[in-house]
């Protein structure tokens, strides 16, 4: 990860885009390319989001690259490990949603009782 956010630095500093990219900016381009996954997904039925052939699980792994990149930035912009947070919300999960009630199940922890 380290290594990425090192690359994505070089990059934008040498194109001098470090201006443009403040943590809104970054947010919202981060929306931006994972809407553009979504899109791909868009009138699928389940079983053909299942089973994507060649060329649009190529455009698939081009989107999630920009995504990483831009999720990558701005957790670089905001001080954030995004592997330690990511490790501290599997945490939270596994408080929220105890396996001996929401097996199988697909409810918000909320509606669990």
């Amino acid at each position: 990860m380290r290594e990425l956010i090192r690359s994505i630095r070089d990059f934008a500093q040498k194109r001098d885009w470090n201006k443009f990219h403040s943590p809104k900016n970054l947010a919202m381009a981060l929306s931006v390319e994972v809407s553009e996954i979504v899109e791909h997904f868009q009138w699928l039925t389940e079983d053909e989001s299942n089973r994507l052939n060649p060329e649009k699980l190529y455009k698939i792994k081009d989107e999630i690259g920009d995504v990483m990149i831009y999720l990558a930035n701005l957790s670089d912009m905001l001080g954030i490990d995004p592997i330690e947070a990511a490790k501290e919300k599997i945490e939270k999960n596994n408080v929220k949603y105890p396996v001996e009630k929401v097996k199988g199940k697909s409810l918000k922890y909320t509606e669990y009782k």
